[in-house]
């Protein structure tokens, strides 16, 4: 049977500034998928995409396109549906505390996560810390552990979404991963397959985050917004600062540590504003009234539900996590105020420690990471300890003391740090 469009007449509509029709959406994708449009074709597709865009039906077209060129989760539990997407950052290990708060409060939360690239950390890198614990579940087993526990954290089924996982790797190598259409529908894509109800989006800006100033943010939460909604999933997105990491730890296992000193009723204030924040933006979109999540996570019940969470899935919550086999301490070389600790270079720092991968499919050191020992704004004095780094290959230390310099300063006086939560939009 005859291809109802020419791969090259596509791009030359869209190369020409012209807005691709649904049916030509709807074929470029499948055909993709399966192999009639060559990897040149689609790559000079996604580059005249990155150069004209995309207006918000094409854009919402593009993500239905790819939804369907996979399977649907159907999550029917008795429960409204509640999931959080975060853009990605150094030390945000946000999920895991957040999604048995908002079980515990009544939601059902089925948080298909990703593993790490580069220097942002990936959620299921982090769970993999935990002695037994596992990432790959079956529907059925997610089902049955919403139904029982309320919260699942497991890897995204390779069935979900196909075209994204074949787009994304081609976007990585052609120079078009900044196109703010291709993100919002490669984002939306997954999570729209994965069957929640609401979803509330952690959309990071700063040096530490992809996107590195806040118009280009606003933008791709409103495109994300807007998606969502054209799909029928009540959208929200919460404006993040990341110019500095979320609280005290980079990693893997120092962050499972960090996470559940906040499960716990402790933890760096910053860490549990932002969980409280959108805690509060996902129980509101999936109906939930009447409860206060501080409340909730003060009770301990959120630490009984984190529990029930890591068991179901093999780990063992009361088991020590790794530990590294070398510590280096880094101190400050003069006395005055930390006035700059920028989240890329604790993110860079962490990454050539161990903590994350170059390529997909490395392997990541589980006990690698930075613990900060000093937060920015803070009164230092020289030789005074500011971060300890963790890692298992000695010969790592020098390059992540250089990365982490390189975001270090140290003056007489520095302005307070500006606010975590830099807007909500709904």
């Amino acid at each position: 049977m005859a291809e109802p469009f020419a791969a090259v007449d596509v791009i030359r509509a869209k190369r020409d500034g012209g807005r691709l029709t649904d049916a030509q959406v709807d074929w470029v994708v499948d055909a993709y998928t399966r192999g009639v449009v060559a990897e040149e074709q689609m790559a000079a597709l996604a580059m005249a995409i990155l150069l004209r865009g995309m207006d918000g039906d094409e854009t919402a077209r593009w993500t239905r396109a790819m939804i369907d060129s996979g399977e649907r989760l159907h999550i029917d539990v008795g429960r409204p549906t509640a999931d959080k997407h975060s853009t990605g950052g150094v030390g945000d290990k946000i999920t895991l505390v957040l999604a048995p708060l908002v079980a515990a409060c009544g939601a059902a939360v089925p948080q298909l996560s990703g593993r790490g690239l580069g220097h942002t950390g990936g959620t299921l890198d982090k769970l993999e810390a935990i002695p037994g614990w596992r990432a790959e579940l079956s529907t059925a087993e997610m089902i049955a552990q919403l139904d029982d526990v309320g919260a699942v954290v497991a890897a995204a089924s390779a069935a979900l979404a196909p075209a994204d996982r074949k787009l994304y790797a081609l976007r990585d190598v052609t120079a078009t991963v900044e196109s703010i259409p291709l993100i919002a529908s490669s984002i939306m894509s997954k999570k729209i397959a994965a069957g929640p109800r609401s979803l509330v989006l952690d959309v990071k800006v700063g040096s530490g985050a992809f996107m590195k100033t806040r118009p280009d943010a606003v933008e791709l939460a409103h495109t994300m917004i807007g998606i969502g909604r054209a799909h029928g999933v009540a959208t929200a997105a919460v404006l993040t600062d990341m110019s500095r990491p979320l609280g005290l730890t980079a990693g893997n296992a120092v962050e499972v540590a960090e996470a559940v000193e906040v499960l716990r009723g402790g933890g760096p204030p910053d860490v549990v504003e932002l969980t409280l924040v959108l805690a509060r933006e996902m129980l509101a979109l999936a109906g939930i009234t009447g409860v206060d999540p501080a409340e909730v996570l003060a009770s301990g019940e959120v630490y009984r539900t984190w529990q029930a969470m890591i068991r179901a899935q093999g780990g063992d919550p009361d088991a020590p996590l790794p530990r590294p086999a070398h510590r280096h301490v880094v101190e400050a070389e003069a006395d005055g105020v930390l006035a700059e600790l920028d989240a890329l270079a604790v993110g860079m720092a962490a990454w050539r420690l161990g903590a994350g991968r170059s390529a997909p499919g490395e392997p990541v050191q589980h006990a690698a990471g930075v613990r900060l020992l000093a937060r920015q704004g803070d009164e230092v004095r020289k030789g005074q300890p500011l971060a300890e780094l963790h890692t298992d290959t000695a010969d790592a230390v020098p390059a992540a003391v250089a990365a982490l310099a390189d975001g270090v300063r140290i003056a007489a006086t520095a302005e307070a740090p500006g606010p975590l939560v830099l807007d909500v939009l709904r």
